[in-house]
């Protein structure tokens, strides 16, 4: 190589670099070098995508990161246990449940809520305080070989005899999210639930109930659904493609993949006022945490694209509104993601409070 071909080469690579450089974060990177001088970072999420989620970001930070697979409440214990002993293992935790995280880890001081500043103007300020990373959504279902179209076109229309018994989902009395979804409804959407009543029946909604959606609730859990322990066999239920059965329910968009294995899910698009909700995880940091700028740079990967694509690929959809589903993702619920319901953080705590009477509704009317 002669030497004016070297100083045109040295010169295309210095000026490479300075790109480099001009357009780094000086704030990450002097995170990612706080990061990689702390050592190592355990991770626990209620999906067992967090596994591959932490060997991602090992690979690409060189920080040993573990990911562990637990429940909602047991993430919660054990954080709380490890606060109060003063011997923290848990640096971050992705908590599905977000009025029980924000009741028993924020508001206690065990964990904390942090935003990367990379990200605060593309994540709604709704999901930033405290901070929501994902939205799982929870969409009505049927069977695609049984119907051309969605049997349902009114959410009202679960409460009528035709559908007594053929109704798949989970016990809300064992799942959260329904009675949160409940609260949220009644909290917020309580006119768009009089409108679909309105519409479906021919005329208003006259109760001496709370709201349209304890209501709602009553005559659903009256038509007796068939309860189950997991999304999966709500699913397999509404999916089975040799079904004799004409089941419709609620479901996660996760469980959409199994269309490739011969399922027959299809999504309840249009149906009044929603087809389903969307809800949040939070993302939190033990407040006594040995690995502070490790546990903050975790949370800045997973709210890039790479960081939440284990997850993406299900439908759960990143706060970070730069972030898209995935082409392949199997439900489709990208199209749809504007009929779902919004779940509106700042009141997460009346939705913690109100639990128990939403349960004691849903147990009374489902044993009538």
């Amino acid at each position: 190589m002669n030497l004016s071909l070297k100083k045109s080469l040295l010169a295309v690579l210095v000026t490479s670099c300075a790109v480099n450089l001009a357009h780094a974060d000086p704030n990450l990177q002097s995170l990612i070098k706080k990061a990689q001088q702390e050592g190592s970072l355990t991770v626990y999420a209620s999906t067992g995508k967090i596994v591959q989620q932490a060997k991602s970001f090992s690979k690409k930070y060189h920080i040993n990161a573990v990911g562990v697979k637990a429940k909602a409440p047991q993430i919660i214990e054990i954080m709380s246990r490890e606060y109060q002993a003063h011997n923290v293992k848990t640096d971050v935790a992705i908590v599905e449940d977000t009025p029980a995280g924000i009741a028993q880890l924020l508001k206690t001081k065990v964990a904390y809520s942090y935003v990367p500043p990379e990200f605060k103007n593309d994540i709604p300020k709704r999901y930033q305080h405290p901070l929501a990373v994902v939205l799982a959504p929870n969409v009505l279902a049927y069977n695609t070989a049984l119907h051309k179209h969605c049997p349902i076109t009114n959410i009202w229309q679960l409460t009528l005899p035709k559908w007594r018994g053929h109704i798949a989902m989970q016990d809300p009395t064992g799942k959260p999210a329904y009675t949160d979804w409940f609260n949220q409804m009644a909290t917020h959407y309580n006119k768009q639930m009089r409108k679909a009543y309105q519409s479906q029946f021919g005329h208003a909604l006259k109760t001496d109930q709370s709201s349209a959606m304890a209501v709602f609730v009553k005559k659903l859990a009256a038509n007796h659904p068939l309860l189950t322990h997991s999304d999966t066999d709500a699913a397999a239920a509404i999916g089975s493609p040799d079904t004799k059965q004409d089941f419709v329910g609620f479901i996660s968009t996760a469980k959409f993949r199994k269309n490739k294995d011969g399922m027959k899910l299809g999504i309840c698009n249009g149906v009044k006022p929603f087809i389903g909700w969307n809800y949040p995880s939070l993302g939190v940091i033990a407040s006594q945490t040995s690995h502070p700028a490790a546990a903050k740079l975790f949370i800045y990967y997973l709210l890039t694209k790479k960081g939440i694509a284990a997850q993406s690929i299900d439908g759960k959809m990143s706060t970070n509104e730069q972030i898209k589903l995935p082409a392949n993702e199997a439900s489709g619920i990208s199209k749809y993601r504007h009929q779902l319901m919004t779940f509106h953080m700042d009141t997460a705590r009346s939705d913690w409070r109100q639990r128990q009477k939403w349960q004691d509704l849903w147990n009374l009317s489902y044993m009538q």
